[in-house]
């Protein structure tokens, strides 16, 4: 298939090392765990084990339908980054069944040594989280699976059976924490919110003479923009926002972003803690109660998005109030008003620029854009050929539903892995160098941050890495203020 990698040769064991760190006693507390393993963990494991797979239908069919036919075998980036077989997708799902098996089925219990079934040990609870944060749930090997199984089912169960017994990752922990707490995953005050806005709202009077406005709790809106809190100030990601604030200024949508849901992503997401999970969400639909607005728009942030729109109403109750009975993605919104003709736009203005698209995992296979089939590949692409003349797509099949992750989805954005996120990042670096293009844009807060640090591993600069608004922003014809 164009733009794959070769079959990396195996390399047992070479990955076992790249384990990310585990959260801190005091992280793990404020999260309402103990700082160290459950009492009874293993029996805990175990009937945790039974609640999940009786939750997911999916995960219970996939149990037992695996074939061992190869077909995941060099779907998987980091399978093909590290060459280690136990980050083969079905060896990583053996990793969960053959536990399964152990506790829970006949055989499992009579003849282990038969089917292959294995206890809960303290040395499999270490493979388990091993080898369960080397899959950032990307769901590639999925599309090629001849019977469907989705690896990442296995991985959501199993980090969700690790959190009951009081295991958490650092780095999802943590931003859960502060998010939770604060909310936002920095740790940013409403002060400070307040203080950078204002800062880039003299930013684009600068550069535009426009007086455009980036509010902050006004409300009475029509629109709640809840974005990922890296777009307030991070590159690549503040572009982004100044972006939402062009396109929301020259259509006169009344807005708003909230400093009590000043965060889109959801990382209790990857840990499977459902409380967490709601807890983070109903900062968004209070948010939008509170200040009277009737649509709820999410900014370029795939695991955000695919919360919001897969999980939003059944984590935070109730979207009646929303007028078009749901949650909007902001590039469905650009690209709404694109067709309407509300936006005066110049694409001369990305001539400088040749772009490709990277899909991202979340939105391409867990989610889905518009009331159109295939949406979430069909919308991005018409906005960013609205607003750049010279566009290129990647090689087939490694895009839409057969992209590549950007190497750090699932919670893995870790800096104590970066080994593992540079290996993991091979496959979409080949299909970008094969593109032959300047610019890689991509709609996700973990993917631009992934790229642009890895891109100079690779031989890129990190100003090729772009997000989609930021190009929508430059292409958008301001009228200066008087």
């Amino acid at each position: 298939m164009a733009g794959r990698l070769p079959v990396p040769k195996l390399a047992p064991g070479a990955a076992a090392k790249l384990v990310s760190r585990r959260a801190e006693p005091d992280t793990q507390r404020a999260l309402g765990f103990p700082g160290d393993l459950v009492d009874g963990w293993e029996d805990v494991a175990v009937a945790a084990m039974r609640n999940v797979v009786a939750e997911r239908g999916a995960l219970r069919l996939f149990l037992d339908s695996c074939m061992k036919c190869g077909a995941c075998t060099d779907k998987c980036h980091y399978f093909i980054g590290t060459g280690d077989p136990k980050n083969m997708p079905v060896a990583r799902q053996d990793l969960f069944r053959d536990v399964y098996r152990r506790y829970h089925t006949l055989s499992g219990r009579l003849v282990p040594w038969l089917v292959g079934a294995k206890r809960l040990t303290p040395e499999m609870l270490e493979d388990w989280y091993a080898y369960f944060h080397q899959c950032s749930q990307c769901r590639r090997c999925a599309v090629y699976c001849p019977v469907g199984i989705d690896t990442a089912e296995f991985a959501m169960a199993a980090r969700e059976v690790m959190d009951r017994i009081g295991i958490g990752q650092h780095y999802t922990n943590e931003v859960t924490e502060k998010a939770i707490r604060l909310g936002n995953n920095l740790g940013l005050p409403g002060p400070a919110l307040a203080d950078t806005l204002a800062g880039l709202e003299e930013d684009i009077l600068d550069d535009t003479g426009a007086a455009v406005r980036l509010p902050l709790d006004e409300p009475g809106v029509e629109v709640l923009l809840v974005t990922p809190s890296a777009d307030f100030f991070a590159e690549p990601h503040v572009d982004g926002l100044i972006g939402y604030a062009k396109v929301f200024h020259q259509a006169g949508l009344r807005w708003t972003l909230s400093s009590h849901a000043s965060e889109a992503a959801n990382f209790a997401l990857f840990t499977g803690n459902r409380e967490h999970m709601s807890a983070l969400a109903r900062r968004i639909v209070e948010a939008a109660r509170g200040l009277g607005a009737s649509r709820i728009v999410i900014g370029e942030c795939g695991h955000a998005w695919r919360v919001a729109h897969n999980h939003l109403e059944a984590l935070a109750g109730p979207l009646d109030f929303l007028a078009r009975g749901r949650v909007e993605h902001v590039v469905e919104v650009t690209d709404e008003l694109i067709r309407a003709g509300a936006l005066v736009l110049d694409p001369a203005a990305n001539d400088h620029r040749r772009v490709t698209y990277h899909d991202s995992c979340n939105i391409a296979r867990a989610s889905r854009l518009g009331d159109i089939p295939g949406g979430q590949f069909i919308v991005p692409r018409r906005v960013l050929r609205a607003v750049c003349n010279h566009y290129v797509e990647m090689a087939r099949g490694t895009t839409r539903e057969a992209t590549f992750c950007c190497g750090a989805g699932g919670g893995l954005l870790a800096d104590d892995l970066m080994e593992l996120r540079t290996k993991g990042a091979a496959p979409r670096m080949e299909a970008f160098r094969a593109a032959d293009v300047t610019h890689l844009a991509a709609m996700c807060a973990i993917c631009k941050s992934q790229l642009a640090r890895v891109f100079p591993d690779y031989g890129f600069d990190r100003e090729q890495v772009v997000s989609v608004h930021p190009l929508v922003g430059d292409a958008v014809r301001l009228r200066a203020a008087p």
